[in-house]
């Protein structure tokens, strides 16, 4: 089979001070397409958003990638990313694609791709369905607020920011004041989660940063549309294994013939 064209280029999102530039990476093929949304500082040039381009090569399917702001290749501050500004985002490099997608989220990803899916059920265009890896919804006030010690809630207060080691890179992640403050306007746990589509989660049973039991409160707030969720006992947060992206291509087939 003659792989389907891959395409990079940037999008402007914003105006003024607020405009940053976006960096898309997009395959042409048949619809469904798979909407990839990375988490917490990663890019889209990981192995789980690799593994989807490949498979949409091998089986002529559409699929996007980008990176967020202050992300990978794009432009902007990292310091001033927040949930709203990443969903913006979202839903501009959305607005690029043709015909229904499949929405693949990873960890803060799973949020963001939440929020997208709510969004486009409003409108009238839900998505054909979601694929949520170790899901982070409402992270901000769920995974990260309540480990933060009395001297990192000072840090947050007098200097806007905390620095905290990360297993997944040699430089500490910032978390920004600006970060908290607005993710507390997108949290969804507290009333039902609308996504008008079919959800499957994957979730690893070994996960340091995003505990099984918050994938078991994501699926008892979904409550109007099927869920499945998929513990896989010794995964780990990345779920980036041979046997993982295996699982993510039979998850995302599934959803494709289904």
């Amino acid at each position: 089979m003659t792989q389907s064209p891959l395409q990079s280029f940037r999008i402007t999102v914003g105006s003024g001070a607020a405009a940053r530039d976006i960096a898309v990476a997009q395959r042409a093929g048949k619809s469904p397409g798979i909407f990839w949304l990375g988490g917490f500082r990663s890019d889209m040039s990981g192995s789980k958003a690799m593994a989807l381009d490949m498979l949409g090569a091998e089986q002529g399917l559409a699929v996007t990638r980008f990176d967020y702001s202050g992300h990978g290749i794009s432009g902007g501050d990292f310091e001033q990313g927040t949930i709203s500004r990443w969903l913006e985002e979202a839903e501009a490099v959305l607005a690029t694609t043709g015909g229904p997608q499949i929405i693949v989220g990873s960890s803060m990803g799973g949020w963001l791709a939440l929020l997208l899916a709510r969004a486009l059920l409003r409108r009238g265009n839900p998505a054909h369905g979601l694929v949520l890896i170790a899901p982070a919804p409402d992270m901000t006030h769920e995974l990260m607020l309540p480990d933060f010690t009395p001297q990192e809630h000072e840090s947050l207060q007098n200097n806007g920011y905390v620095d905290q080691p990360s297993q997944y890179s040699d430089t500490p992640y910032r978390i920004t004041r600006v970060l908290i403050e607005d993710g507390a306007q997108h949290r969804l746990f507290g009333s039902v989660i609308e996504t008008g589509c079919p959800v499957t989660i994957l979730q690893g049973g070994q996960d340091p940063d995003v505990p099984p039991s918050h994938a078991i409160k994501l699926v008892t707030h979904i409550l109007h549309d099927p869920v499945t969720l998929t513990l896989i006992p010794d995964g780990d947060h990345r779920l980036s294994r041979e046997e993982d992206l295996q699982r993510l291509r039979e998850t995302l087939m599934r959803l494709v013939e289904g």
